[in-house]
């Protein structure tokens, strides 16, 4: 072998070594990497990787379950619970989409492009639609697509249909309380929520059905309101009737115990049914007896007179000149309603007549800073603690602001909103001996089936004396007896009250409407043992407008149902019991 032959010999070994080495140094490289990412997946990311290794194959699905039953004061139920179904699709395990978009809309009146463009997508799971009626489902469960699939869920139902339904609210597709009652107290209501497992593929796609159920929440409360159905069936009926009678735009009516502050009754007209609430326009979802302020007119007369007595300032025999039905401060002109033109009139027949110019001159008497002072102590400008959601606290100017026709205007009802269940606090306080209460609309809270919490009255203050109570009721005996209030007298029966008519304020023009009127009567019965104060307040009535004839008839049929309802006895029928004894 030449010299050049034995060269090349050994720079092939070399190079063989080399490579060799190259190739060790590599393999122990790659072999050190597998070790070190074993370690890292077995060690460091254990955990990690195993959640998402389930996320793999496990799949859930999340509804709810068992939301608390809402009862009337007798138990009767108001709101329930019933057994429905709902509709999804596994989009990878449709054979023939244009088939199954077919038979799917057609199944539940769904828009065909729409459930085809739902089961195309790429997720593995797809809501077609939720709570279905049963035919729906039926003819779904013969055709018997694949991919097509069916879970048990509950759907809200309202027995009553449209009563107290701006009470009660609604709920949304996912329980999920939108409005009154339900959104309110949407944390004791809302139920179970129920987790439905499913197994998956490694590509995402459910092998299994549904199934697997866990509770992953506490169980629910029922509640208890302090509305009776048949009382508010009464309201409701009676406000209903009269509102289309005199075509007017809404109404409002509430009743409620004076001494406890339980509501028996709260109807709003427009009504909605709370099963297809998107039916109806949002307008009629709105509680308008606590989320809407109105300038109340002469039914606010009482708290001046009573601001006037409770200081004793003046008594229900004092006289007061009216001016003739023409008063003047600065450059405006007070006149009386109808063009009343009063002379003389003691402080009950300025109740009793309803005069402006007569609340005026008592105003006067009492004076500005303890005149604001005692409607505050009322409870206006000021939330009442009600548990309904959007409720306002009105509009009361701060007395320092007032202008120098503010003390008459408010004396009368203007330059001062209020919402109806503050004033009906207002009139309990004066009704049950002078102590403002909370109102409250509930009753109890019950869990598995027993009360864990039972609701009590709650004096928030007392804003007159005794003496001033009975004074005042005297007084508003006299509104119904001899005054502007005898539509709501009824037979056999103490009543006492008030009327009210107050122009409502356009906001374009700032000024009052000479065409437009909020008209309202606002008592309580049996007069001398008060058990139901009722206000009734009807929205822009066309033709008649005066609270004596739109409102007083509303009071009266609402009072006189309820109080045979109620077996409250007659003022003889006391007196035969009294005598008895």
């Amino acid at each position: 072998m030449t010299k050049k032959e034995n060269r090349s010999t050994g720079t092939f070994k070399d190079g063989i070594k080399t490579r060799l080495i190259v190739i060790s140094v590599l393999f122990f490289l790659f072999i050190t990497a597998l070790i070190t990412r074993l370690a890292s997946l077995q060690i460091v990311q254990h955990e990690a990787l195993l959640k998402k290794s389930e996320k793999q194959y496990v799949g859930t699905v999340e509804t709810q379950f068992g939301r608390g039953v809402i009862y009337d004061r007798n138990m009767n139920e108001l709101a329930q619970n019933i057994e429905v179904e709902s509709v999804y699709v596994t989009p990878a395990e449709i054979l023939n989409r244009r088939t199954t978009a077919r038979v799917l809309s057609t199944a539940l009146n769904l828009d065909q492009d729409k459930v085809y463009k739902k089961i195309s997508s790429k997720k593995d799971f797809v809501w077609i639609k939720r709570k279905c009626d049963l035919k729906g489902i039926d003819r779904l469960r013969q055709a018997n697509l694949p991919g097509v699939g069916f879970l048990p869920e509950q759907k809200r139902f309202y027995p009553k249909r449209e009563l107290a339904a701006n009470v009660l609210g609604f709920v949304g597709i996912d329980n999920q309380g939108l409005a009154g009652i339900e959104h309110a107290h949407q944390s004791k209501l809302k139920g179970a929520t129920i987790r439905r497992v499913t197994e998956r593929d490694a590509r995402g796609r459910n092998i299994q059905p549904l199934e697997g159920l866990r509770d992953s929440s506490r169980k629910s409360y029922d509640i208890v309101l302090t509305l009776d159905e048949v009382i508010q069936f009464i309201t409701e009926y009676h406000l209903k009737k009269q509102v289309e009678r005199f075509k007017a735009d809404s109404g409002m009516a509430v009743v409620m115990d004076p001494h406890t502050g339980e509501i028996y009754a709260m109807a709003n007209v427009p009504q909605f049914n709370p099963n297809q609430f998107g039916a109806f326009s949002q307008q009629t979802w709105k509680n308008n007896i606590v989320a809407s302020s109105y300038e109340p007119g002469s039914i606010f007369k009482p708290i001046v007179a009573a601001a006037a007595l409770d200081k004793k300032l003046a008594r229900p025999q004092d006289i007061y000149f009216c001016e003739n039905g023409n008063l003047k401060i600065g450059r405006a002109n007070i006149g009386e309603a109808s063009d009343h033109k009063f002379g003389w009139l003691t402080m009950r027949d300025i109740i009793a007549k309803s005069s402006n110019i007569g609340a005026v001159k008592i105003a006067q008497q009492v004076g500005k800073k303890p005149f604001y002072n005692y409607i505050r102590n009322f409870g206006f400008g000021e939330k009442s603690g009600l548990s309904l959601p959007g409720e306002s606290a009105g509009q009361l100017k701060d007395q320092v602001s007032w202008n120098s026709l503010s003390l008459a205007s408010i004396s009368f009802g203007h330059e001062i909103a209020v919402t109806p269940i503050q004033m009906i606090r207002a009139l309990s306080a004066i009704a049950n001996g002078g102590n403002l209460m909370e109102p409250h609309i509930i009753k109890a809270l019950i869990k598995d089936g027993q009360v864990v919490e039972q609701l009590q009255p709650k004096k928030i203050r007392r804003v007159i004396s005794e003496q001033t109570s009975l004074q005042m009721i005297e007084i508003l005996r006299s509104v119904v007896k001899n005054g502007t209030g005898k539509k709501a007298a009824l037979k056999g029966f103490d009543i006492a009250g008030k009327t009210g008519t107050a122009q409502k304020y356009n906001m374009e023009t700032q000024s009052y409407s000479n065409t437009e009127f909020i008209s309202s009567f606002i008592g309580f019965a049996p007069a001398d043992s008060p058990r139901l104060v009722t206000l009734v307040m009807i929205d822009n009535p066309k033709g008649l407008h005066w609270g004596s004839v739109v409102a007083a008839p509303v009071f009266r049929k609402i009072t006189k149902r309820a109080l045979r309802y109620l077996n409250i006895p007659s003022s003889k029928e006391r007196v035969f019991i009294l005598d008895r004894a």
